[in-house]
């Protein structure tokens, strides 16, 4: 079980992803010592859309095709409608979200994130959030959707939309002290 101040976490976006989603995550993870890389399908930088138009970027860090599970303790995917909609149509990033799945590590996904999850069917039988807009399309995918700030289910952690941000964030902090969870693969 690392603790937060020696962990290594991943943020998976790409362009369009919501800009509070992104950043406000990287800011406090970092500043409880957490070692945290941006990782995308596009080398460069990554523009965020913040509120109602684009924002500043970031920094990619390394490539979705280059990414090893075995690095990181846990993965954060933000949202935004663009960001989420354009990763689950890259099979490099959906190949990331099903291992980190799949290897019991912890998974973070805000807003239209879960979407994500949807992709790679992790959410069936599993208890999730979203924002309201996407809630037919994780029932849909087999979930029990709960309009709550944060849901988790073994490990796997759901959020609504920016308002949720310091719930979502202290549950990440919280289930990777946890440390791996045992679950069935996506």
């Amino acid at each position: 079980m690392p603790s937060i101040n020696s962990a290594k976490i991943l943020i998976l976006a790409t362009d369009g992803y919501e800009r509070s989603e992104l950043r406000v995550p990287l800011e406090q993870l970092r500043g409880r010592g957490a070692t945290v890389k941006i990782a995308s399908v596009k080398d460069g930088e990554i523009k965020s859309w913040d509120k109602t138009d684009w924002g500043d970027t970031v920094s990619v860090d390394l490539l979705a095709k280059d990414v090893k599970v075995e690095d990181f303790d846990a993965i954060v995917l933000p949202g935004g409608q663009i960001n989420p909609d354009k990763l689950r149509l890259e099979k490099d990033a959906l190949r990331v979200v099903k291992e980190f799945v799949n290897s019991g590590k912890v998974v973070a996904a805000i807003c239209h994130a879960p979407w994500l999850l949807v992709e790679v069917d992790a959410l069936r039988g599993r208890q999730a959030t979203s924002y309201w807009s996407i809630k037919t399309d994780v029932q849909n995918a087999g979930a029990d959707w709960k309009d709550e700030k944060v849901v988790t289910d073994k490990g796997i952690i759901t959020s609504r939309s920016p308002d949720d941000l310091d719930a979502f964030v202290a549950k990440i902090v919280e289930e990777v002290e946890e440390g791996r969870h045992e679950r069935r693969a996506a």
